[in-house]
């Protein structure tokens, strides 16, 4: 466990999303600060303030954690995908890694992708407004596991996918839309009381109140439930994946 090989393979995941960091790291720092200004900075005066929080304050948060999910996924499904279309998986399959490792080194690297992401996004939030950390723990928590949640998630959905296509269809339609109504820019108490319910079985309201609850110490929902969420979520996404792997689930042709 944990062998030069393992080493190497975390380096190549690594390097691989750093050696393009105008595609990996640039847009969501660039993005981010379009999302700040526009709905925090120029907005946020106008809105009254959520949990007597300021309005710019409170969508960081929201807005860290949309990249961590967005970041994470998308590093290890195209990461996989490209070693499957490219046929170096098999070249992976051979060596006398396990496939616990294989399977850790890439989420390594997903986790990695997102939280260098989340702190160029979090820098470029300083411009705008500063504030201590409530609950420093809870924020790492929330952070690397919703990381590690979603990276084995695009592992996943990668294994499954026929054409590279398929990897957006997942977030254009399912993780986007969940995130959104998630919370990032809003609290649950300004929805219909139809919505609060169905949010209810949204687990990314649960990630983005979670690290919310971390970084300024309010939340719409109880913290540990939040905590209990995720933890459950990436238990069972990251056992499948290795599962995958070790039947060998389309990683031979």
């Amino acid at each position: 466990m944990f062998s030069t090989g393992f080493k190497t393979l975390v380096t190549r995941e690594i390097y691989r999303f750093l050696s393009v960091f105008s595609q990996t790291i640039f847009p969501p720092v660039v993005s981010s600060f379009l999302y700040i200004f526009i709905f925090g900075f120029s907005l946020g005066p106008r809105l009254q303030s959520i949990h007597d929080i300021p309005y710019l304050t409170f969508m960081i948060p929201g807005i860290l954690m949309m990249y961590i999910i967005e970041g994470s996924y998308a590093n290890t499904s195209s990461s996989l995908f490209i070693s499957r279309w490219a046929n170096n998986i098999e070249e992976l399959l051979v060596t006398p890694l396990s496939y616990l490792e294989m399977v850790l080194a890439i989420l390594i690297g997903g986790l990695a992708r997102s939280l260098v992401a989340a702190t160029g996004v979090y820098l470029v939030s300083l411009i705008f407004v500063r504030f201590p950390v409530a609950h420093p723990a809870v924020a790492i928590y929330f952070l690397i596991f919703v990381s590690l949640s979603f990276s084995s998630l695009g592992m996943i959905i990668a294994l499954f996918a026929e054409e590279f296509e398929h990897l957006t269809i997942m977030t254009t339609f399912v993780i986007t839309p969940l995130i959104f109504f998630g919370g990032v820019f809003h609290s649950v108490t300004m929805m219909p009381a139809a919505l609060r319910w169905v949010t209810q079985f949204n687990p990314m309201f649960y990630m983005v109140n979670g690290l919310r609850y971390g970084m300024l110490g309010v939340s719409d929902s109880s913290i540990h439930f939040s905590m209990a969420v995720v933890l459950t979520m990436f238990v069972l996404l990251f056992s499948f994946t290795v599962f995958l792997f070790k039947i060998g689930f389309k990683l031979r042709k």
